[in-house]
Formats: structure tokens, C-alpha cells, sequence
């Protein structure tokens, strides 16, 4: 069985409804620029998405209400950030056992506390294996999911084929995710590789806002509001 067959089964396997594959090279300047040279010397990115729960997603509204913040931390973050590392550690051995090398990297660790920033953008990977956009709210949107999903990265020399390329946005002249945002962290502009993340997105004011709402007695503090509303993937939109 050919190694992208055997990823496919063991991705289906796991529940992920996302899989793709990335030519890094366009991307090479950003990787090493977040991530330094051991990060952008794999010219290959594998993908792996898992869709989040739609009931928890539709009750971020309220999502001051202890039920609904406590739902949506464990069952649409902590859970499926958890099969996500354990997925792309599984991801991980299959390609090392077919003799290449790979490395997983977290789905959700921060390690760049000045600039909020992980060893990588999945985002960004996603986005290079043509799996959606990068939208007006700085998230990854799919066709089928809309923003609603979370992503991890495997990176691999394995030469699998790549699955796409970036896809152009689809956003038009929407700014629903502008306008929900109680920090007012997003600037509106649309995704330009030559610009940096700042363009768009003010991650401390979304920091400080969590952090106000956890002073609030907040606990968990949860937001989500620009995926929540984004008409790409919601059932009502």
C-alpha cells in the first residue's frame, strides 16, 4: 500500500476529516522565520484537521455561562488538541517507518510568549495544501467547515504528492468576524504572505481579553466568536 494510502486509513480511522499535503518551499521565508531553520528545512507539511463539535461551536454566544465555557474548553479544544498530538504521533511513525523522516509538531503550544506565536502556523500549512483560506479572522477556513476546525502538522523529506495549492479567498466583502470580536483584534485586511501577521491580527488585545475575563472569575474563559459566526461552515448561515 502506497504511504499516502496508509495515511488516508489511518486519518479515517481517527475520526479527522482533513488531511493534505504541503509544498513548504513557498513558505520556507515564514517558517524560519517563526519556527528557525530546523523547522524550514522539511519541504513537506502533512495536514490533519478535526471538525469541531457544531452543538458546542453554536452555543459560543453564551459563552460566559459556565455549562457552555466548560463544554467548549474540553470537548472543543483540550479533547480534540489531544487526539490531534496523538494522531499526528501515529502520522509520524508511519512515515518514519517507511524511512523518512518526520517530525510532529503540537496542535496548540505556544512557544513565543513575546509574540504569541507556536513553532508553526498549521494555518499556514493548511493553507499551502490547498485545504482553505486564511480569512479576515486570521483562521483557517475550509469550503466544507468553514473556520471550524483545529489543525496539527506533521513535517516530513517524504515525497508525497501535494494535495493542492493556496486557495484564493473567499470572503468578499463579509467583516462578520470584524465586527463580533470583543477585542477589536482584527484589522480586516485579507491574507497577504507578504505581510506580517500584525496586519491583521492584534493577538495581545485577544490575550488581554481572555485574561479580562478570567479577572471577571471567568473559568474556563472561552471567546470563539469569529469562528462561531463565520457563514462558512455554520448549518444556519
Amino acid at each position: 500500500m502506497h504511504l499516502m494510502e496508509r495515511l488516508r486509513q489511518q486519518v479515517d480511522l481517527r475520526g479527522a476529516e482533513f488531511l493534505g499535503i504541503a509544498d513548504l518551499v513557498p513558505g520556507r521565508d515564514e517558517l524560519e522565520r517563526q519556527g528557525g531553520a530546523a523547522v524550514a528545512a522539511y519541504p513537506r507539511g502533512i495536514s490533519i484537521g478535526i471538525a469541531l463539535p457544531d452543538d458546542i461551536v453554536d452555543l459560543l454566544p453564551q459563552g460566559r455561562e459556565r455549562s457552555v465555557a466548560t463544554d467548549y474548553r474540553h470537548h472543543a479544544y483540550d479533547t480534540i488538541n489531544t487526539r490531534l498530538d496523538l494522531l499526528a504521533s501515529e502520522v509520524s511513525s508511519l512515515v518514519q517507518a517507511a524511512g523518512h523522516c518526520a517530525r510532529p509538531v503540537p496542535a496548540s503550544r505556544s512557544i513565543n510568549s513575546a509574540d504569541l506565536e507556536a513553532l508553526l502556523s498549521h494555518k499556514l500549512v493548511a493553507h499551502l495544501a490547498g485545504l482553505g483560506w486564511i480569512g479576515k479572522s486570521c483562521l483557517l477556513v475550509t469550503p466544507e467547515r468553514g473556520p471550524r476546525v483545529r489543525w496539527a502538522t506533521v513535517l516530513t523529506d517524504a515525497p508525497l504528492e501535494p494535495t493542492g495549492g493556496p486557495r484564493e479567498p473567499a470572503c468578499g466583502e463579509c467583516r462578520e468576524c470584524v465586527d463580533i470580536c470583543p477585542a477589536q483584534a482584527f484589522t480586516g485586511r485579507l491574507f497577504d504572505p507578504a505581510e506580517p501577521r500584525a496586519a491583521r491580527y492584534d493577538a495581545h488585545a485577544c490575550a488581554a481579553h481572555f485574561a479580562s475575563l478570567r479577572e471577571e472569575g471567568h473559568d474556563p474563559a472561552v471567546c470563539g466568536l469569529c469562528l462561531y459566526v463565520c457563514p462558512h461552515g455554520r448549518v444556519d448561515a
